[in-house]
C-alpha cells in the first residue's frame, strides 16, 4: 500500500481492461479517475464479445500454418481470417514483427494459458464480492474439429496448455453429442475443458464499474481524451467534455485505451504497436421455446470456422470471431455477418434466426499476442493494453499485474523522498 496519502491515478478508458485496472487500483487504495468518451462503460470491444472466459482458446497465432492460411484467404471476402491487401507501414511493420514472434509460440501459448487461469480467481471472486450478474455459466468450453489433421494439431496445442497448467481432455464424437446434445453434424472428435466458462462482458464490466464508483473512483463519461503527457513526477490528461477542454494532472497515468493506446503512448514517449484486429458476433434472440430448447449451453469453439459461442441467459445465444485486418474500419459487413448466421442453422437448426442481431468491434492486438502491462518509459506512465482476442479472459489478472506496477512504484518513490 502506498504509505502517504492515496496517490491519484489517471485510467485511459473504460473498457473491460480499464475497468478492471481501475478497480484494482481503487481496492488497494489509490484515487483514481477513469476517461472514457462513451456515455458508459464497455461501450466498443468490450460491449458483445464471444463471451468466453477461455484459458482453452489460449493458443497465440504466430505459428507459420496461420500464415499461410491467411494468405490463402486473402482473395475470399467471407474467410475466417481476412487480410486487406492494401499496404501500410503500421499494418506492414506488425507483420514483420508478428512473424519475427513465431519461434515464441510455444513459449507464450503456455505463458497465455497461466495467465488465464490465474484470472479466473481474481474474477469470480470479484464477481461474487460486487453481486455482479453476467450471466456466467461454468458448463467448460467444447473445442469441435472435423477432419483429423485439426484434432491432431488440437492434441499438439494441449501439451502446451498443460504446461501452462491448464488440464483439457480429447473426447470422442459421441462424448461430444453427450456433453452438447443440440449440436448437429459431423466431426472427428473434440477437447473439452470443463474448467472454461462464459458471461456477457459488457454486464460484467457495468457491474464492475459501479462497484469501482461506490468504492470512491471517479468515472468520467463522454470525456473524449485529446492530449496526454508526463514528466518524472506528475503526468496530464486534456479531455472534451460538453464541448469544453478539461485538464487535469495526475501522479500518474494507465493507458488502457484499446486500439486509441497506440497513438497515446507515442504522445508519452514510448512504443506500442498494437494493430486493430476486427471481430465480429451475432446474437441470436430465442425467442420461442423451441430456439431456447435448440440452442447450445455449452460453449463451443470451431476451429475450422474460427467461431466460438455462448449462451447468454435463457434468452440469447451470442457466436462470434473471424479477424479482418482492415485497419480502424468499424463498418459491421453483411458478407461478415452471413457465415456466422450459417454456421448456426448448420450447427443449430432448431435455432431460428429470424431476430439477430450483428456486432463489430476491434481487438487491440500486439505482433507478439501478448498484451502490454507495466510501465512505461517515464515513471509516471503505465499500461494495460493489447490484449487482442483475450482482453475478457486475462483482464482480471492484468489489472492486479499492472496494481503491481503501480504500488510498487509508488513505494519506490516514497523510499526515495524518504532518503
Amino acid at each position: 500500500m502506498p504509505s502517504t496519502s492515496p496517490r491519484h491515478i489517471a485510467v485511459i478508458g473504460g473498457g473491460i481492461t480499464g475497468i478492471t485496472t481501475a478497480y484494482s487500483l481503487i481496492k488497494r487504495g489509490f484515487d483514481v479517475t477513469v476517461f472514457e468518451k462513451n456515455r458508459y462503460a464497455a461501450m466498443e470491444t468490450s460491449f458483445a464479445n464471444g463471451g468466453q472466459l477461455s484459458a482453452s482458446n489460449a493458443e497465440v497465432w504466430n505459428h507459420w500454418p496461420t500464415v499461410s492460411k491467411g494468405l490463402r484467404w486473402m482473395l475470399r471476402r467471407d474467410a475466417p481470417l481476412l487480410v486487406n491487401p492494401r499496404p501500410s507501414w503500421h499494418k506492414l511493420s506488425w507483420f514483420g514483427e508478428f512473424i519475427r514472434y513465431i519461434p515464441q509460440y510455444a513459449d507464450n501459448t503456455s505463458e497465455t494459458a497461466r495467465l488465464a487461469i490465474a484470472a479466473r480467481e481474481h474474477l469470480f471472486q470479484w464477481a461474487e464480492e460486487e453481486a455482479i450478474d453476467f450471466d456466467l455459466k461454468r458448463e467448460g468450453i467444447l473445442h469441435i474439429y472435423r477432419d483429423k489433421a485439426g484434432f491432431d494439431h488440437a492434441a499438439k496445442v494441449s501439451q502446451l496448455l498443460a504446461k501452462g497448467g491448464l488440464e483439457r481432455r480429447a473426447v470422442t464424437q459421441e462424448e461430444m453429442r453427450s456433453i452438447e446434445p443440440t449440436l448437429a453434424g459431423s466431426y472427428y472428435g473434440g477437447f473439452f475443458t470443463d474448467s472454461d466458462a462464459t458471461g456477457d462482458i459488457h454486464k460484467f464490466t457495468h457491474g464492475l464499474a459501479q462497484a469501482a464508483e461506490r468504492r470512491g473512483a471517479t468515472l468520467n463519461y463522454g470525456h473524449s481524451v485529446q492530449d496526454v503527457g508526463a514528466d518524472e513526477r506528475t503526468a496530464w490528461v486534456t479531455a472534451q467534455a460538453d464541448g469544453e477542454p478539461v485538464r487535469q494532472t495526475f501522479d500518474g497515468i494507465v493507458i488502457c485505451a484499446g486500439v486509441g493506446s497506440r497513438a497515446l503512448a507515442a504522445k508519452l514517449g514510448d512504443r506500442v504497436n498494437i494493430y486493430p484486429v476486427k471481430g465480429y458476433s451475432i446474437t441470436v434472440e430465442l425467442d420461442d421455446p423451441a430456439s431456447q430448447q435448440g440452442a447450445p449451453t455449452v460453449s463451443l469453439l470451431d476451429d475450422e470456422t474460427k467461431l466460438v459461442t455462448s449462451r447468454l441467459g435463457d434468452d440469447r445465444f451470442r457466436v462470434a470471431g473471424t479477424a479482418e485486418f482492415n485497419g480502424l474500419n468499424r463498418d459491421i459487413r453483411d458478407d461478415r455477418i452471413r457465415p456466422l448466421i450459417r454456421w448456426v442453422e448448420e450447427c443449430f437448426p432448431n435455432v431460428s434466426t429470424r431476430r439477430v442481431v450483428p456486432w463489430a468491434g476491434l481487438r487491440p492486438m500486439l505482433p507478439n499476442m501478448m498484451p502490454r502491462v507495466g510501465s512505461g518509459k517515464r515513471p509516471t506512465v503505465f499500461y494495460n493494453t493489447g490484449h487482442g482476442h483475450l482482453g475478457w479472459t486475462l483482464s482480471a489478472i492484468t489489472a492486479e499485474l499492472l496494481a503491481d506496477a503501480v504500488e510498487n512504484s509508488a513505494a519506490q518513490k516514497s523510499a526515495a523522498l524518504a532518503r
